[in-house]
């Protein structure tokens, strides 16, 4: 019966440290996700932020920030976690399987919010942007969205909401400081000064849809990264969560 005993302790331990380094290899990679959701909304904010001004809402800076509080989270989860394999203090383990839980279901709330926002997203695309070329750009007071409009134009190779077409009812294009342009130089394949006044589709963008399918398309394939990211970190957290439990139970078995 000793031996017996003996040996059931030992599987206890060799069980109690394989599912240890089965976690700490876990964190690793959720702490690496966590680091690349962090990247991913700075990226949005420090790279995309040229593209914010042509929104009516903040909708899609918001979710840049809440990939960057998420990401934030979750590395510090990770650090926790580091903790708590190590010391094998059922309470921190105990903490960290609570964080892991609620980071959980932030981002099946946020999934959500970003499929059902999507459509609203896309919706004032359609109402905003043809208001804004029409009515902003060019004027003295909406410098910021004069500078989003010629980046957006210039970066996604298009010209006009629906078409070049667009910009023949610009207040900046009926003005005199267009200098006879019939439509901003940043509709150019090749920008110089004054080349707008050609709209020939050798020398200016012709895209079927406009700038706005172009926009379309970039905020749906950032849902899919986003998507995507998630679904990866969520699918990590849950396998974290079985281990951790696991790991509480062996612990308490072993001590108790």
């Amino acid at each position: 019966p000793a031996t017996m005993a003996h040996y059931k302790t030992e599987q206890e331990d060799w069980l109690i440290v394989y599912l240890k380094y089965l976690l700490f290899l876990f964190n690793f990679f959720f702490w690496v996700g966590g680091a690349a959701v962090m990247a991913v909304g700075v990226w949005t904010l420090v790279e995309k932020s040229g593209y914010l001004s042509v929104l009516a809402s903040s909708t899609f800076a918001t979710s840049a920030y809440i990939l960057i509080f998420a990401g934030a989270l979750v590395v510090v989860t990770g650090f926790l976690g580091f903790g708590a394999i190590i010391r094998e203090q059922k309470s921190c383990l105990s903490t960290y399987f609570c964080l892991l839980l609620v980071i959980f279901l932030v981002e099946l709330v946020a999934g959500v919010l970003a499929h059902v926002y999507y459509q609203r997203l896309s919706d004032e695309l359609k109402q905003h942007l043809n208001r804004t070329l029409t009515e902003n750009y060019g004027q003295p007071r909406a410098v910021e969205i004069t500078a989003s409009v010629d980046r957006l134009q210039q970066d996604f190779k298009c010209c006009g909401s629906n078409s070049s077409a667009d910009w023949q009812h610009s207040s900046y294009i009926l003005s005199r400081e267009a200098e006879g342009r019939r439509v901003p130089d940043s509709c150019c394949k090749t920008v110089v000064t004054r080349c707008g006044q050609r709209v020939h589709p050798s020398n200016i963008y012709k895209v079927e849809g406009g700038c706005i399918t172009k926009l379309e398309q970039f905020l749906a394939d950032h849902l899919l990264l986003m998507g995507a990211v998630g679904i990866g970190v969520a699918c990590l957290q849950i396998c974290g969560m079985i281990l951790t439990c696991c790991l509480h139970r062996r612990l308490q078995r072993h001590f108790y």
